[in-house]
């Protein structure tokens, strides 16, 4: 007895074009990378620079392997959000944007394949999209070791050289852009905390981004170790919104007085950082306030605006 058609969508019904976008999705989860920046020094202060820091720059190191011809420097983004461009000058230069109108679903081929095209890419030209196919591992293009030593802007004026005039209309788009930044700085807590902490001033409130580089799971029954002894905080004027998930990184936030410098957070941050090791550090098993600590803690999910 033959199979019925009666599940069969028609092939220009909703139903078939729901389908079809269900397996589009589920082909784009399958070939990206869950933690695409693994493997490097530098992985969470990737994550913040293509996730929503506003305005930065940082000369990267290549890996030896690489026949580098030209200095690289990554940025947040560039004009027309493309992946990367070579400026021209007696030295070119190329640079890549993190933050892009086009990306593959594949952060680490994205990034891999725009270093490498800035290596050969005519003086003055730019790269709408990398062509990922064949691009080699990103812990193969950047020196695994290396971190970022990060500049950050608080304009676009470095979209030009220091020493060009930009015409009306470039001038126009880098004062539109610049409009649109909030300020951002990312916190120097030293060497022994781990991550990338950057605050911003959102406007009504700041806030406190620490993407963690520690696995998700253990990040969370931390944080929960700790609100449960009552120091999920960073002092006065702070308080615990909730964390996001990004690149398979956890991402603590904190809203905070904005009426405070970034620099006056650095050290209830690391007070903060030193409850939260500790925690890390322990292998006890969770108590009841910890575990509903934890379970209370999985709900609390921020939204990037």
């Amino acid at each position: 007895m033959g199979k019925s058609k009666r599940n069969s969508p028609k092939p220009d019904s909703n139903r078939a074009q729901r389908l079809a976008e269900r397996r589009a999705a589920q082909e784009q989860a399958a070939n990206s990378e869950t933690r695409p920046y693994a493997g490097l020094a530098a992985e969470c202060d990737l994550v913040a620079l293509r996730e929503f820091v506003p305005s930065a720059t940082a000369v990267v190191k290549l890996a030896p392997g690489v026949n580098a011809e030209r200095e690289v420097t990554v940025s947040t983004v560039l004009p027309g959000a493309v992946s990367a461009l070579v400026r021209a000058g007696a030295e070119p230069i190329g640079f890549i944007g993190l933050q892009t109108q086009f990306q593959s679903g594949n952060p680490a081929a994205d990034l891999a394949a725009s270093i490498l095209w800035t290596q050969t890419a005519a003086p003055g030209a730019s790269l709408d999209h990398a062509p990922v196919e064949g691009a080699p591992a990103l812990t193969e293009v950047l020196d695994p070791g290396a971190g970022l030593d990060i500049v950050v802007h608080q304009d676009f004026n470095w979209w030009v050289p220091a020493d060009v005039t930009p015409d009306p209309q470039v001038a126009a788009t880098i004062q539109q852009a610049t409009a649109a930044i909030m300020p951002s700085a990312r916190l120097e807590l030293g060497a022994d905390l781990p991550g990338a902490a950057w605050w911003v001033d959102a406007g009504e409130r700041a806030h406190l981004r620490w993407v963690r580089p520690e696995d998700e799971d253990a990040l969370m029954i931390a944080l929960a170790r700790v609100h449960a002894a009552g120091g999920l905080h960073l002092g006065e004027g702070s308080r615990f919104a909730g964390s996001f998930r990004t690149h398979g990184l956890l991402v603590p936030v904190f809203d905070l007085d904005r009426e405070r410098h970034a620099d006056e957070w650095i050290a209830p941050a690391t007070e903060f950082g030193a409850r939260l090791a500790a925690a890390l550090a322990s292998d006890e098993p969770l108590t009841s306030e910890e575990r509903r600590s934890r379970d209370g803690l999985r709900s609390r999910q921020v939204t990037l605006r």
